[in-house]
């Protein structure tokens, strides 16, 4: 049973970004049939370990390797989207991102035939079977367990705050939800999802994990699919509430955020801070304050008195932290915003070619 251990956590500050994203064809369609686009070739040079699929054929990851520099995360992260960009064109196919792609229809597509992927079908059932999902998954390095356990504990409040900045997923199965992202109301009908409760140690979060696997819940700590988690294998806390984008400087800016999050909670747990009770209902609050409005958003306050705006939250973080890229996020039009102005003024066409990165 590989559950990762204490001695994972080494290094503080290192980054990984992983991204999502949608195999698509020449109009810009999510397609099936690329299992040659993944496993028939070997993987660019730039990317060594390769890309693999998600649950669907169209969708697909794509990983930097560890960054020990954040000034290098832009270097890495260009490095990776370019080399899939090229990888995919040589098989005839595009590569697009989007929390939720706005043509991909889930009973019209095929799912991979990987081992791991068909017994989560079988045991979750209907709630995998549409999950056409695509996110952005951001892991910082901390160097004890324990140390990364009260700071995933400590990020719980500002999951919504990324969902909400990054939200750009309005059109699901082909019709408008109305939320800003209906990815991550479709993701948490899945078991283990959402924001989670707190762990008082790294011990309790790894008898959490020992006894999910055990009884059977999860084949392995990866399918802990919540919204932020210590790695237990990567030595990192991973933050995944974001949606996945199509504009590599919104993805910066998030991991921007996160990692100076980290860095910043780091230091307060050396000071010997106390962490705030938060109520988990009050966080799912938040959430689907999020996942209805995005950059519209206001969240219930830490102390639960009093409600803030977005872009409150965003010019106080910006000043705490003194990062600057989630205000030129919020100061732009939201991904959703911009999805449902696309396709009302220029059709679905035109909104697929949008998605799509540029070679």
């Amino acid at each position: 049973m590989d559950l990762g251990s204490r001695d994972a956590f080494a290094s503080m500050g290192t980054l990984g970004i992983e991204e999502e994203f949608y195999i698509v064809d020449a109009d810009g369609r999510p397609t099936s049939g690329t299992d040659d686009l993944v496993y028939g070739r070997d993987p660019p040079s730039e990317v060594p370990e390769g890309f693999d699929h998600e649950l669907f054929q169209c969708t697909i990851e794509a990983q930097t390797e560890r960054i020990e520099d954040p000034a290098d995360a832009e270097a890495a992260l260009s490095t990776v989207r370019e080399a899939l960009v090229d990888h995919a064109a040589a098989d005839g196919y595009r590569i697009a991102a989007a929390g939720l792609h706005p043509a991909a229809k889930w009973r019209e597509l095929d799912h991979v035939e990987k081992p791991r992927y068909t017994a989560q079908l079988d045991r979750i059932q209907y709630p995998q079977h549409r999950n056409t999902t695509a996110g952005l998954h951001v892991h910082v390095g901390v160097d004890d367990a324990d140390k990364a356990v009260w700071i995933a504990n400590r990020l719980r409040w500002h999951c919504p705050v990324l969902l909400a900045l990054s939200a750009n997923s309005p059109f699901w199965n082909g019709f408008d939800t109305g939320l800003a992202s209906a990815r991550a109301k479709v993701f948490e009908n899945l078991p283990n999802t959402g924001i989670p409760s707190a762990f008082d140690d790294f011990d309790a979060f790894q008898r959490y994990e020992r006894r999910m696997v055990e009884q059977g819940s999860i084949a392995d700590r990866g399918e802990l699919w919540f919204d932020v988690r210590p790695h237990t294998g990567h030595g990192t806390v991973e933050v995944r509430a974001p949606d996945a984008q199509r504009d590599p400087a919104v993805t910066l800016a998030l991991v921007e955020y996160v990692h100076a999050l980290v860095l910043d909670y780091a230091e307060r747990y050396a000071d010997g801070e106390s962490a705030p009770a938060l109520r988990r209902e009050l966080l799912d609050e938040n959430k689907w304050r999020a996942i209805r409005h995005g950059h519209d958003a206001s969240f219930v306050a830490r102390s639960g008195e009093e409600t803030i705006a977005l872009g409150e939250v965003v010019d106080r973080e910006c000043d705490r932290l003194g990062v600057s890229g989630i205000r030129d996020v919020y100061d732009a039009e939201s991904g959703a915003k911009r999805q449902r102005r696309l396709r009302e003024e220029s059709g679905l066409d035109a909104l697929c070619e949008d998605l799509t990165l540029s070679p």
